[in-house]
């Protein structure tokens, strides 16, 4: 993580300013707004059928990730029925939230520069992970890496997925963009 002048550290909002220097050279952008830009923040966590056995694991899914994103997930139904899977219309398989603006760049702050580095065996994120349209997704298999879970609540763990939104219309632009505001890619 880089540092200002002044001491303090560099976080993902202003690195995503300083990024747009960068990328014009590259990939010849004349307007700010022609540059990729964050969007939004996606987190979701399936839970399935498990849901029906134990009631009180969408309560407790929903509030962990309320602890972990600073806002309160909605609870996903199911579109369709699936035999298969023994689920019908309607019922719940999963927990999901969107950020957006200050919270956005607050969470990603804390899942690269904590998070992240505290997770066991961490050699990066895939560059496969950037798909065409400029977005990544990864998944975070214990969410017991975040600060604010505590050593009681290790009980029930569960993962997580990670989608980051944004303008670039490009897989390169979107990967180039990832690096410059501090995704820690694995080293080829």
């Amino acid at each position: 993580m880089a540092k200002t002048k002044s001491g303090g550290f560099i976080g993902v909002q202003e690195k995503q300013k300083l990024a747009f220097e960068k990328l014009a050279k590259e990939f010849g952008y004349k307007n700010l707004m022609a540059a990729p830009n964050l969007v939004k923040v996606n987190i979701s966590v399936a839970t399935g059928t498990a849901m029906k056995k134990d009631k009180k694991r969408n309560d407790m899914v929903i509030d962990r990730i309320a602890k972990i994103s600073g806002q309160k997930p909605t609870l996903r139904k199911a579109k369709q029925a699936v035999a298969s899977f023994k689920t019908r219309i309607g019922d719940p398989i999963g927990v999901a939230v969107t950020l957006r603006g200050a919270r956005m760049f607050g969470f990603l702050d804390k899942v690269l520069n904590v998070s992240l580095p505290r997770t066991k065996d961490f050699r990066g994120i895939n560059r496969t992970s950037v798909d065409d349209i400029g977005n990544i997704t990864f998944g975070i298999k214990e969410h017991t890496i975040f600060p604010e879970i505590k050593d009681e609540e290790l009980k029930d763990v569960f993962g997580m997925a990670i989608t980051l939104v944004t303008t670039a219309k490009t897989k390169e632009e979107a990967t180039k963009f990832f690096e410059l505001i501090g995704i820690p890619f694995k080293k080829a």
